[in-house]
C-alpha cells in the first residue's frame, strides 16, 4: 500500500482555469463570472476540505494573497495557472495575464513564504514557449518568460526553502476544448497532470528549478500501469521518471506533439504501457461489415437524379436522361453513388465496433465510383459495405469505406468513400493505405483541352437532396450556420455529378455505356446559384478534370479523373476527307463506318465555299443525331444562322432551333430521295424536336448543296 502524501494545514492558491482564483472570463479574456471558481470551491468542500473563492484579476496579486491570509492566516503553495487563448487576443493582454499576472501573485506571497521558511511555487509554461510556434510570438514570449522567472526564483528562494518549478502541460480543459479534438481532450484530462503538481508542491519534494513537459501518457510511460495515477506513485517513481537515459529530445513543437502521439499509441507490456484504446479499436474496425442494404427505384428516381445534377429540357441531348419514353432512355452513370450511400444511412457506420468517433464532424473527403455495366433504369439493388481501412491524418481520422452494389448476383458498381472525421486523429494509426484508390493525380501542364460551364440554380441542393442525402446542412440556414457557412451548401456529390456529365457529353456523346470510373477529391464547398466550370484534359481514355466555381476561381474538385471505355470501333472520331470521286460509292463505304459521315463532310466543305448564301436562305441551326443499332452513333450541328455558317461534330454547347434524330440507313435513304421526309416522320423513322416547320428547309441543305 502506498504511503500517502499529507498536506495538512497547507494553504494553496491556484489561479485560472477553474482554480480557486478565477476571474471567470472567456477564452479571449473578455467577460467575468464567478461560476468557475465557485464550482471548484464546492467540490473541495464536498470532499471535506476548506476553500474560498477569489474573483480578482491576477494583476491584482495583493488582493488574491490577502484573501488567503484573511481566510487561513498563511500561504504555502502557489500554482500560477491563469490563461487566456492566444488567438484573437492583443499582445499586451497576453503578457499581462500570463507573465505579469504570475509575477504579481508570486511577489505578493514571497515575503510571507520567506518568513515561514517554506514555499512551493509552480509556473505554467507551454511547449510554444519552449520550442516556439508559428503565429504565436506574443504567447511564446510570455510563456518562456515564465520559465526565466521561475529559474531565478528557484535560485533566490533556495536558502529560504522556497522551491520553484515549471510545468509545460498538455491537457484538455475548458480553455483547450475548443481547439483540441474531443478524443484527445478525453485522453489528456487535467486530472492526469495534477499528480505531478501535487508532488512538486509537497514539502518532501526537493526538486527545484526544474522544467517538466508533462501529460498523462509520459508519466504513465515511466510508471507501472497497475499503480494508477496518484501523487504517491509519482513520488515513488521519481528517479525513473527523471531518468532520460537513451532519451531523445524534441527539436521543435511538431516533434513534441509527434512524441505525444507516439506514446499515446505505444504498446510495451514489459514497461507497463497501456495501448492507446482508440488506436486498438480503430484497428479492430478494419474489415468489419456494415448491415446489407437494399435500394429499390424506378425511372422516376433516375430522372430526379439527372435534374439534381443540372440536366435540363433546355438541352435537347439531355432528354435521353429525362424522358422515360425516349428511345435511348438511360440512367446517368454517377447515379451509382445513390444506392451505395444507403449503406451509410441510419447509423450504419456508428454500428461498427471500434469506430467510436463523433460522426457529426464527418466530412466527405474523396469518392471513387466504378461501373461494371450500365445501370438499369429501375430495379432493386443490394449493397454490401465494409471498412477497408482507418487512417490517422493527425488533424482527423479517415475511414475508407468500400461498397459493392449488386443486381441479384451480378456486380453493377463499386464505390469507395473516403470519410474524414475532424478532430479524431492523433491516435497513432498509419497515415497511408494500399487499399485507397489512386487520387490526387496532377492534370497535364497545359491549357485545358475543353472547358464546360453550367450554372447551378438557387434550389439545386434542395433538388439534389431528394435523391437521398437528407443532411440539413444543404437546406437549413440555421444548421449551415452551425457548420460555419453563411448559407446551405451544395452536396459534394452534386458537383461530382455535374463534372462527370460534362465529361460524358464532351468525350462520349452522352453514351452512358462508355463510362468506366471516376475519382475526385472534394476541396471546397459550392453555394447553390454559383457556376461550376469543369476543365478537361484528354490523355487516351482518361480525362483529367478540375472543377472550379467560375465566379471566384476556387477549386472545388481536384486530383480528379474520369476513365472511359474506348469507342465501339476502337478508333478516334476523325472527320474524313471527301472528294467528288467518293460520291458514287457512299452506300458502299469501304471503311465500315457510318455512311452519313461522307455526307456531312461534303456539307462542311460546301459551307466553307457558300456558307454566307446558305445562311441567307436557311437562317437556322440544325442538330443531327445519327443512330445505329438503337444507340446514338454521331452528333452533328449545322449552324446556318451566324456568320458564314459552320459545321460542328460532337456535342454542341449552343442552342439548336431544331434537332433531328434518324438512323444512319434512313438518313441515306432521305438524302438519295428514296424516302420522303414527311413519310419518314409519320412512320417514326425521323424524329424532330424544336421548330418542326424548319424541317421544310432540309431540302435546301441536303439536295441543293450536298448534291447526292
Amino acid at each position: 500500500m502506498l504511503e500517502p502524501l499529507v498536506f495538512d494545514g497547507k494553504v494553496v492558491i491556484v489561479t485560472g482555469a477553474g482554480g480557486v482564483n478565477d476571474l471567470g472570463g472567456d477564452i479571449k479574456g473578455g467577460g467575468k463570472s464567478s461560476n468557475a471558481a465557485d464550482k471548484v470551491v464546492e467540490e473541495i468542500k464536498a470532499k471535506g476540505g476548506k476553500a474560498v473563492a477569489n474573483y480578482d484579476s491576477v494583476e491584482d496579486g495583493e488582493k488574491l494573497i490577502q484573501t488567503a491570509l484573511d481566510a487561513f492566516g498563511r500561504i504555502d503553495i502557489i500554482v500560477n495557472n491563469a490563461f487566456i487563448n492566444t488567438f484573437a487576443c492583443i499582445s499586451d493582454l497576453i503578457h499581462r495575464v500570463h507573465l505579469r499576472g504570475s509575477f504579481m501573485v508570486t511577489r505578493a506571497a514571497w515575503n510571507h513564504m520567506k518568513k515561514q521558511k517554506f514555499g512551493r511555487i509552480i509556473m505554467t509554461s507551454s511547449a510554444a514557449g519552449i520550442y516556439g510556434n508559428f503565429g504565436q510570438a506574443n504567447y511564446s514570449a510570455a510563456k518562456l518568460g515564465l520559465l526565466g522567472l521561475a529559474n531565478t526564483l528557484a535560485i533566490e528562494g533556495q536558502k529560504y526553502n522556497i522551491h520553484c518549478n515549471t510545468i509545460a502541460p498538455t491537457a484538455g480543459s475548458r480553455l483547450t476544448e475548443t481547439v483540441m479534438p474531443p478524443v484527445l481532450c478525453e485522453s489528456l484530462k487535467a486530472e492526469y497532470v495534477a499528480p505531478l503538481v501535487l508532488w512538486l508542491s509537497h514539502d518532501q519534494c526537493q526538486e527545484n528549478g526544474g522544467l517538466f513537459e508533462v501529460c498523462w501518457c509520459w508519466l504513465d510511460w515511466k510508471m507501472k500501469k497497475n499503480q494508477g495515477m496518484f501523487p504517491e506513485t509519482v513520488r515513488d517513481q521519481w528517479d525513473n521518471i527523471c531518468d532520460f537515459t537513451n532519451a531523445t529530445k524534441p527539436a521543435n513543437i511538431n516533434e513534441s506533439v509527434a512524441t505525444l502521439v507516439e506514446v499515446l499509441s505505444r504498446v510495451e507490456t514489459d514497461e507497463g504501457i497501456a495501448p492507446n484504446p482508440t488506436s486498438a479499436m480503430a484497428t479492430a474496425a478494419v474489415g468489419q461489415k456494415l448491415p446489407e442494404s437494399t435500394f429499390s427505384y424506378s425511372q422516376t428516381q433516375c430522372i430526379l437524379y439527372a435534374l439534381g445534377v443540372g440536366m435540363s429540357t433546355k438541352d435537347d441531348d439531355h432528354l435521353k436522361f429525362l424522358y422515360e419514353g425516349h428511345e435511348d432512355f438511360s440512367c446517368l452513370p454517377t447515379f451509382g453513388v445513390i444506392p451505395s450511400q444507403a449503406a451509410m444511412m441510419d447509423g450504419g457506420l456508428g454500428s461498427v465496433p471500434g469506430l467510436n468517433f463523433d460522426f457529426t464532424r464527418l466530412l466527405h473527403g474523396e469518392q471513387y465510383l466504378e461501373l461494371f455495366k450500365p445501370l438499369p433504369t429501375s430495379g432493386t439493388l443490394t449493397s454490401q459495405a465494409r471498412i477497408a481501412d482507418v487512417l490517422d491524418k493527425g488533424s482527423g481520422a479517415v475511414i475508407l469505406l468500400d461498397v459493392h452494389t449488386y443486381s441479384g448476383k451480378e456486380l453493377l458498381c463499386y464505390n469507395q468513400y473516403s470519410l474524414f472525421i475532424v478532430g479524431a486523429g492523433g491516435f497513432g494509426g498509419k497515415r497511408t493505405s494500399d487499399k485507397a484508390m489512386v487520387t490526387r493525380i496532377a492534370h497535364p501542364n497545359r491549357t485545358p483541352d475543353a472547358v464546360m460551364t453550367d450554372t447551378t440554380t438557387r434550389d439545386q441542393a434542395a433538388l439534389y437532396r431528394l435523391s437521398g442525402d437528407w443532411n440539413p446542412l444543404h437546406i437549413d440556414p440555421s444548421f449551415a450556420a452551425m457548420g460555419g457557412f453563411k448559407s446551405p451548401i451544395l452536396h459534394g456529390l452534386c458537383s461530382f455529378g455535374f463534372a462527370a456529365r460534362h465529361v460524358l457529353k464532351q468525350y462520349a456523346n452522352n453514351d452512358a455505356s462508355r463510362f468506366k470510373s471516376i475519382k475526385v477529391r472534394f476541396v471546397k464547398p459550392v453555394l447553390p446559384g454559383q457556376s461550376l466550370q469543369t476543365e478537361m484534359w484528354k490523355e487516351g481514355n482518361r480525362i483529367h478534370i478540375q472543377c472550379k466555381v467560375k465566379e471566384s476561381g476556387a477549386v472545388v474538385l481536384s486530383g480528379a479523373y474520369v476513365d472511359l471505355h474506348a469507342a465501339a470501333d476502337g478508333s478516334p472520331q476523325i472527320l474524313p476527307e471527301v472528294h467528288q470521286s467518293d460520291y458514287s460509292c457512299v452506300m458502299q463505304n469501304p471503311k465500315g463506318g457510318l455512311k452519313s459521315e461522307l455526307v456531312f463532310a461534303e456539307i462542311g466543305r460546301r459551307i466553307k465555299d457558300l456558307g454566307a448564301e446558305m445562311v441567307k436562305k436557311v437562317n437556322a441551326v440544325f442538330g443531327w443525331e445519327i443512330t445505329k443499332g438503337g444507340n446514338t452513333a454521331a452528333q452533328w450541328t449545322i449552324d446556318l444562322k451566324t456568320g458564314a455558317g459552320a459545321l460542328h461534330k460532337g456535342p454542341y454547347s449552343g442552342k439548336t432551333d431544331v434537332t433531328i434524330t434518324v438512323s444512319d440507313d434512313d438518313f441515306m435513304e432521305v438524302v438519295q430521295g428514296k424516302l420522303n421526309p414527311q413519310k419518314a416522320f409519320f412512320a417514326g423513322k425521323l424524329k424532330v424536336r424544336g421548330n418542326i416547320m424548319l424541317s421544310q428547309k432540309l431540302e435546301v441543305i441536303l439536295k441543293d448543296y450536298a448534291k447526292l
